[in-house]
């Protein structure tokens, strides 16, 4: 097709927008907010899914020791986890710092624990496991193990809370897709609205072009491109707030008694081309489903 044509649906279209701006910035703005939310939801299930899937790979335990334990039964300790197949200890975390750990963790509501006369807190090791594959590592049977040892009161493994959070991670995706098709219906249906007001504004001019023997699709084509258009900037908007926004955040590592436990990282380039190629289809689909309407209606 003639590029002066595609020209003229795309001035046609930008002179549609301007001419009926406050009806478009309107749509856009609401686009933009259903299309943040859709990202923020995204935006949550690519970390909690990454962060599965690193503990997923890898183990990790951590040894809680009973209180007042004494020195020989904690160094007798220590030696029987540096025998384990694998087993590196990563950390001794005492009783005072892993308070000093939780008070840092609640910031502000620290003042919480003012009422608390004693730590409550438990020491611990914090082990992982390199070469768990080829040592075969079994963590129940580990953890198993550890428990019986004197001195020690708890062993907990990630793959425990893994176990614990997957029931949880499936309804939250599960509503996650149910919130997401719900956005997009509405998104669908301010497009629909917004360009049939626009075309309904200009029928007289629709009618007129159809009169000279214009084909269907030189009249649609512009309102098509608007919907476009509108689905494209809402994209980038919602993506330009949703980027602002975790810039802003300082908190960008998750931290548990001073272990990191989920790096927060912005969508990867994949989820970003992704939410702009459902924004553009959304803004034709709803653009098509509305000329469609109408042309029916002229006919």
């Amino acid at each position: 097709m003639n590029i002066r044509i595609w020209i003229y649906y795309f001035k046609h279209a930008v002179s549609n927008i301007l001419s009926n701006q406050w009806i478009h910035l309107i749509s856009i703005g609401t686009i933009s907010i259903s299309l943040l939310l859709f990202g923020a939801f995204t935006l949550f299930f690519v970390n909690v899914n990454t962060w599965m899937v690193e503990w997923g790979q890898s183990l990790s335990m951590s040894v809680y020791l009973d209180d007042g334990i004494q020195r020989d039964v904690k160094d007798e300790i220590e030696s029987i986890i540096k025998g384990l197949p694998g087993a590196e200890i990563t950390g001794y975390i005492s009783k005072e710092k892993a308070e000093a750990d939780l008070i840092a963790a609640l910031g502000a509501q620290a003042g919480l624990l003012d009422g608390i006369t004693s730590n409550p807190l438990p020491a611990s090791f914090e082990i992982t496991f390199k070469d768990r594959k080829e040592h075969q590592v079994d963590a129940k049977r580990i953890k198993v193990f550890l428990d019986q040892l004197e001195g020690v009161d708890e062993v907990q493994y990630s793959e425990q809370w893994l176990e614990r959070f997957e029931d949880l991670i499936y309804l939250l995706k599960l509503g996650g897709l149910i919130v997401g098709g719900l956005f997009s219906v509405a998104v669908l249906f301010i497009i629909t609205n917004t360009i049939k007001l626009t075309i309904y504004s200009r029928r007289d001019e629709i009618e007129i072009f159809k009169l000279v023997g214009a084909t269907d699709w030189f009249v649609k084509m512009p309102f098509l491109i608007e919907g476009a258009i509108q689905g494209i900037l809402s994209g980038f908007i919602a993506l330009l707030i949703l980027f602002l926004a975790y810039s802003l955040f300082s908190l960008k590592t998750v931290h548990i008694f001073g272990l990191p436990v989920m790096d927060i990282v912005f969508l990867p380039y994949g989820y970003i081309l992704l939410i702009f190629i459902f924004s553009l289809l959304l803004g034709l689909t709803g653009s098509f489903i509305a000329v469609g309407r109408f042309f029916r209606l002229l006919g």
